[in-house]
């Protein structure tokens, strides 16, 4: 297995921000809220309360606010310029009134305890040197009954395997995109690594799955 390398906690340079929003995100993120809104089921309460941690430029909020109508999100990211680009597409979206965009450090957050029915993240794990941190802020402001829908890239065995991946699902990109997925790829947790991180909240490891060839997804009903 590669060991973990970390990688830059906020991708917080205007370069960045807007080289990761010119990446087609748009199969990964119709995947996740297809999954997400699976897990929240018929209810429409869990979809009024939704805080995406690490929301990057807004993407997967502007997907869910458009599959249902119910919902509303807070969307929060340490990264200015994210936010900033994010703004701009949720304006362009039309999704003013339902998309709040909040500049929070996800260690740290400034809600109170079981505020949200609903916490989900994409990727936000591998950019954190500590992802316990970012997992007790989200369980604090978890709602009782809540759900928590996490997904972030796992860590490939060995170089070749992360090579394939990139070149698979970023060979149409520039190389300072083709870097930053490599970068998250190393970054990354493995399966049992973030299965041991949920033991903490009494949930089983297989609450953490594989979901694709390059994703896991940890799904949790805060009891």
């Amino acid at each position: 297995m590669l060991p973990r390398v970390l990688e830059t906690e906020a991708m917080d340079t205007l370069d960045e921000a807007v080289d990761y929003d010119a990446m087609d995100h748009a199969e990964v993120n119709r995947a996740f809220v297809d999954d997400l809104l699976t897990a929240v089921g018929r209810e429409e309460a869990p979809l009024a309360g939704v805080l995406d941690l690490g929301t990057g430029t807004a993407l997967i909020p502007i997907e869910l606010c458009r599959r249902h109508s119910a919902v509303r999100v807070t969307a929060a990211d340490a990264a200015r310029h994210m936010l900033d680009v994010g703004l701009k597409n949720v304006e362009r979206a039309g999704l003013a009134g339902r998309i709040r965009l909040q500049q929070a450090d996800a260690k740290r957050l400034p809600y109170c305890d079981g505020q949200f029915p609903t916490v989900v993240s994409n990727s936000i794990v591998h950019h954190v040197p500590e992802p316990r941190e970012v997992l007790d802020e989200a369980w604090r402001v978890t709602a009782p009954g809540g759900l928590l829908f996490f997904r972030d890239l796992f860590r490939p065995p060995d170089e070749a395997t992360l090579r394939n991946l990139v070149h698979t699902y970023a060979e149409g990109a520039n190389e300072h995109q083709k870097q930053m997925f490599a970068d998250s790829f190393r970054a990354a947790l493995t399966v049992d690594e973030m299965q041991e991180l949920v033991a903490r909240y009494g949930q089983p490891p297989e609450t953490v799955r594989m979901t694709s060839d390059r994703h896991w997804t940890w799904v949790a009903r805060k009891s």
